[in-house]
């Protein structure tokens, strides 16, 4: 254990022999928290859940993370590429990893497309998702776009009633200290579906790509904290980078 002081309230993104990460957002997560990450394609969505990911489990805790693009192998090959060792939590059932392949009607959509009904409804039944204390869904517009209740009430423009049938079952979920992190790309979803979402998130961090030159640099940008331990930084510079992982850049407060 870590001879640091330490927030009980907080889960701890670990790794800070290696990154930075965990100092600037305060020591951790609040536990009992929705945590919205969003960004367009390619800002590092994945790759900063992927190190949350990591740096639970180095932590000892528990992690359920669905992901809608990668295999079980090619999940762990991305993680080993930056240099997160994630095959003994899983061979340990510290971390479960859960595959949603919609295109191919995999693990969470039945075996065949007509079969695919009501799935926001299948994953909240799926008990044992639900068990481990984080749970990351990567990406949760996937799912929003691949549901058929959800797209029939978005074309009969409920898409706000839909989002918060869902959001009262997250928070349902978070009320014994559980968090929820959903990463979103909010180019694929209509304003109305992904508004109260935003609205809700106890911690709402948007993943930029900004234009400094010839160059293309990435940072989160904080919207909102709720239950912080230490101060939080505004604005935290990041680069991805193989065989090292997330590296912090820079920090800026308001």
């Amino acid at each position: 254990m870590s001879t640091r002081r330490t927030h009980r309230n907080l889960i701890s993104l670990g790794m800070e022999d290696h990154d930075r990460l965990n100092k600037e957002l305060g020591g951790g997560i609040p536990r009992g928290s929705i945590v919205l990450l969003e960004g367009d394609y390619g800002a590092g969505k994945s790759a900063i859940s992927q190190r949350f990911t990591y740096g639970f489990t180095e932590e000892d805790t528990s992690v359920t993370f669905l992901s809608t693009e990668l295999t079980v192998s090619g999940f762990i090959d991305q993680m080993h590429s930056l240099s997160y060792d994630i095959v003994s939590p899983l061979l340990n059932e510290q971390l479960l990893f859960l595959q949603g392949d919609f295109d191919s009607a995999g693990a969470l959509s039945g075996k065949e497309d007509k079969e695919r009904k009501e799935l926001l409804r299948r994953l909240m039944e799926a008990e044992t998702m639900w068990e481990p204390e984080v749970i990351i869904i990567d990406t949760f517009d996937s799912i929003l776009r691949n549901d058929p209740t959800f797209e029939s009430l978005v074309r009969q423009n409920e898409e706000r009633q839909a989002a918060l049938e869902i959001i009262s079952y997250f928070r349902d979920m978070i009320s014994d200290g559980k968090v929820i992190i959903l990463t979103v790309d909010p180019s694929t979803v209509d304003e109305e579906a992904i508004g109260p979402f935003r609205s809700i998130a106890d911690v709402y961090i948007e993943i930029q790509m900004v234009e400094v030159g010839n160059d293309i640099r990435r940072q989160l940008q904080v919207k909102r904290f709720a239950g912080m331990g230490e101060q939080v930084g505004d604005t935290i510079g990041f680069s991805v980078r193989s065989g090292t992982g997330i590296v912090i850049e820079s920090r800026s407060v308001a």
